[in-house]
């Protein structure tokens, strides 16, 4: 009986200690990943800033077969908007800036505009290629799990923006 009262206690010590841990972490995170394309910034943003274009070099459709994807009147350049919804959930993005020397910002509201980032993908011109910049930047308002949801995000998301890069270097330099 000792030791049933020694695991509980443990347990709810290891519990606390997990809860505690999670209302301390914090709850912003960021998401960055980058590659260079042998093009000039003009041929990058036809690819960047119309949604139409989007299916070409997006990692997000190929891994999720049951999306689907809902364009708004507008389509490219400031305005445009999308929302999705798949067996990874639901959400929109809407463009908040374009430019085709330094790139596009968006908004993206997730799960019935619960979760909300900020992302952008920016360009930095070199001598014969341009550096296409994928940012995301948000806040994890979940309480105690917000902190682990924050500390995961990079892992989650950054392996398909490199995928999404990779790909879109490859359709602009074809």
């Amino acid at each position: 009986m000792k030791w049933i009262k020694f695991v509980l206690i443990i347990s709810i010590f290891i519990l606390a200690l997990l809860v505690a841990i999670g209302i301390i972490l914090p709850k912003n995170y960021t998401v960055s990943r980058s590659v260079v394309i042998n093009a000039p910034t003009e041929k990058i943003h036809t690819y960047v800033n119309d949604l139409n274009m989007l299916n070409q070099w997006s990692p997000w459709e190929e891994s999720d077969p049951d999306l689907i994807i809902q364009k708004g009147h507008i389509t490219s350049g400031v305005g445009a908007h999308q929302s999705w919804s798949g067996k990874s959930g639901s959400g929109e993005l809407t463009l908040t800036k374009s430019d085709p020397d330094i790139g596009i910002e968006y908004k993206l509201l997730f799960n019935e505009k619960k979760y909300k980032c900020e992302s952008s993908i920016k360009y930095k011109n070199h001598t014969n290629s341009t550096e296409v910049v994928w940012n995301m930047n948000g806040y994890a308002n979940m309480p105690v799990l917000g902190g682990y949801f924050a500390l995961l995000m990079d892992s989650m998301v950054g392996p398909m923006f490199e995928k999404g890069l990779h790909r879109l270097k490859r359709v602009v330099e074809q």
